[in-house]
């Protein structure tokens, strides 16, 4: 490896120092919170359907008895307040916001649910989204749970790499789509896990087929799948499909998707 000069920035090497720094950046809670476990839901591209996988991972993480809550740190595009029919505004206990909660009992901290209109655009720079993002975890009483979801933007910007830098991240999921665009997509956030010593838990194929309903032939609209090679060819193990389903579309425009029969997504963590 050469002698180490201790200046990290422009060098790719996983070692005690680079961990160190690490460890230093990460910003604490407020006294009375904790959580277990966080992990990020990422992709290398926007319109795959984060926000879906995110909400569907909370919700099986919630059935199984975890205490669970969701940060969305997708600032100029957060889905889920309304993908949970969350809204009102938020609470305070004279010292730090309070999450509101979904109908059975999922914690949400969403710009959305702190603006005047949902559909008000966030015209912010940068790095003044990203210490949002940031303030979502150090100044909300988030009480005990089990586990938290970040529902990230795409790409690989200013908020995830705040995130990563920021927050205890304890693994990611990356989602997908079955377009030729899927090993750039993926490649590109299994290069940030790397960079950022992040494990990845799985993958997720959103969009990857539609079953028709009269004779349950499995129609591959936007082409047949190709999840399976690249995640082998990265490692990856754990591997999910969703379909387009019609019902879960109408349940997130309705803010129900906590009531849909199933257990998409179920074992990917």
């Amino acid at each position: 490896m050469g002698e180490c000069t201790h200046d990290c920035s422009n060098c790719s090497a996983n070692c005690s120092s680079r961990n160190n720094e690490k460890e230093s950046m990460i910003e604490k809670l407020r006294d009375g919170s904790k959580i277990g476990k966080v992990i990020a839901v990422v992709s290398g591209k926007g319109g795959v359907g984060k926000s879906l996988v995110t909400s569907l991972l909370s919700i099986n993480a919630q059935r199984k008895g975890l205490k669970t809550c969701i940060l969305d740190a997708d600032i100029t595009g957060p889905s889920i307040p309304k993908i949970f029919g969350v809204s009102g505004g938020v609470m305070s206990d004279g010292e730090a916001m309070l999450p509101p909660e979904s109908k059975t009992g999922i914690k949400v901290m969403s710009l959305n649910l702190l603006l005047p209109n949902e559909s008000d655009p966030v015209a912010w720079r940068g790095p003044i989204i990203a210490g949002c993002v940031k303030q979502f975890w150090t100044d909300v009483n988030w009480g005990e749970n089990d586990v938290m979801f970040i529902d990230m933007p795409p790409g690989t910007g200013d908020v995830p790499l705040t995130v990563f830098q920021s927050l205890p991240v304890d693994g990611m999921v990356i989602v997908t789509s079955p377009q030729d665009l899927v090993s750039m997509i993926v490649g590109k956030a299994v290069r940030m896990a790397e960079l950022m010593n992040i494990p990845i838990l799985g993958i997720v194929e959103n969009f990857s087929y539609f079953e028709c309903p009269d004779c349950n032939k499995k129609h591959y609209i936007y082409g047949e799948s190709k999840v399976d090679a690249v995640a082998s060819a990265h490692g990856i193990e754990k591997v999910a499909k969703l379909p387009i389903n019609p019902e879960l579309a109408k349940l997130c425009d309705k803010g129900e998707l906590e009531f849909y029969e199933g257990n998409l997504l179920d074992g990917m963590i």
